[in-house]
């Protein structure tokens, strides 16, 4: 059993996680329930800080929203002092409604619509990352409808392939984000950027994947930034002030994963800056960061209700619960692994080697293969490090409702996000008058 923050087994040989019960959990709030732990998550946020700030004189540290967003996450990462990166509408509306400090907001996004636009220039987000020329064009042409200037970033494709999953490696040549470099693309857009009167050029920007353990994909990016950052002074006398090397650090799904320390992540990132800045006679720039799955991945836990456990015989133990694809897209996208306990069993070891499949009408596995303790229907099943990219990639697929997402510490259990109904799922449809009229006709 994986153990994170404040998991335990209480005396019932039930895991428990912030001193609550998940049996319990999945008897108040219903399965399937996202249960997120609040204090590892304020950990997470401190450490963060605490690795990088002792160690560089500028740093600003912002949750990386797309792994998961709600107001009460907002709230979370304001008050740790981290900023917060938004890539859509709907996530900086949601920031915008909890009053997370404006200037603290950065907007992403390789397709910004101009509604998005207006809505990052009007509120005064700290900063618009600009992903194509024209794009440039367009947060010009909104700064000045609104009387302001834009501060913005140019994202730049560092030309580097991280070891991830393909789906997830955005650095290299061949990918939507960004301009790229070998052509000259970036550094017309720093130029272009200069020139337009509504726009200040703060600094670039670059993401070279997600879930990555080798850290020599950052220490690279930071090289390859601070040289093209050279570029631009050389080109236009600018001094860039920011550079944002986004995020990606890896976390632990499975007992053979093995991520990296936030401490041994500073020292590469710091280092390599630094060394950088000192190369190419750049005075150091500030340092920024977008962590976001190292933040909230392992404070996640998806708790699952056992509904049929199928032998087959001299094949294999399917066990069947209540979610699936639905609420973890994740292993149909990326094959990604997970491990899992039986929450009301936790203090017995493995015994039987199942497959965990969800109900959706797709081969729908959630768990390829894992030895659990011996499986029930009505058991409860805990599936570890769910917090990054399964709330935020849920859907409705075979009309399955969204689960509702709890957050608990010290004993108290709070829903953050109310489960969905058959009314939610509902109240979007419409049926066409000459559909009914058809049917009155017929009969």
């Amino acid at each position: 059993m994986l153990h994170f923050g404040t998991q335990c087994v209480d005396g019932r040989g039930h895991l428990t996680i912030g001193e609550c019960d998940t049996v319990e959990l999945a008897r108040r709030f219903g399965t399937p329930l996202y249960v997120l732990d609040e204090a590892l998550i304020r950990d997470n946020c401190r450490r963060y800080l605490r690795a990088f700030h002792r160690r560089f004189p500028d740093v600003e540290v912002a949750y990386s929203g797309k792994a998961l967003l709600t107001k009460a996450i907002c709230k979370i990462v304001e008050s740790e002092g981290l900023a917060l990166d938004v890539c859509s509408l709907g996530e900086l509306q949601t920031a915008l409604a909890v009053d997370f400090p404006v200037g603290r907001i950065n907007m992403h996004g390789n397709y910004k619509l101009d509604e998005e636009i207006d809505l990052a220039v009007s509120s005064g987000v700290g900063r618009i990352i600009a992903d194509c020329l024209p794009e440039l064009e367009r947060i010009s042409d909104s700064a000045a409808r609104h009387g302001t200037t834009a501060r913005v970033m140019i994202r730049v494709r560092p030309g580097i392939k991280a070891h991830t999953h393909e789906y997830i490696q955005t650095g290299h040549e061949d990918n939507k984000f960004g301009l790229g470099l070998p052509d000259g693309e970036a550094l017309s857009g720093a130029q272009r950027a200069m020139e337009l009167p509504h726009l200040e050029l703060v600094g670039v920007h670059c993401h070279v994947g997600s879930q990555i353990f080798a850290l020599e994909c950052f220490e690279r990016a930071a090289e390859v930034m601070l040289g093209f950052m050279a570029e631009v002074r050389e080109a236009t006398g600018l001094e860039l002030a920011e550079l944002n090397l986004g995020g990606g650090l890896g976390i632990q799904y499975t007992h053979e994963d093995t991520p990296p320390s936030l401490d041994h992540l500073a020292e590469v990132i710091c280092g390599a800056v630094a060394t950088g800045a000192e190369k190419h006679g750049l005075p150091v720039p500030r340092l920024m960061l977008e962590p976001g799955r190292s933040i909230v991945g392992e404070a996640g836990t998806t708790l699952y209700r056992v509904g049929v456990v199928k032998h087959i015989p001299g094949i294999r133990t399917y066990v069947a619960v209540d979610g699936g694809l639905s609420d973890n897209p994740r292993p149909a996208l990326y094959q990604a692994e997970y491990e899992a306990v039986v929450a009301n069993k936790a203090h017995l070891g493995p015994l039987q080697r199942v497959r965990v499949s969800g109900r959706h009408c797709e081969t729908d596995t959630l768990i390829e293969s894992i030895a659990l303790q011996p499986v029930e229907p009505g058991d409860i099943l805990a599936v570890f490090s769910t917090g990054a990219y399964n709330y935020s990639m849920a859907s409705n697929y075979n009309r399955f409702p969204r689960p509702a997402v709890v957050l608990v510490q010290d004993g108290e259990a709070d829903i953050i996000v109310e489960r969905e109904t058959a009314a939610d799922l509902l109240r979007f449809d419409r049926v066409p008058a000459r559909l009914e009229a058809a049917r009155e006709a017929a009969s």
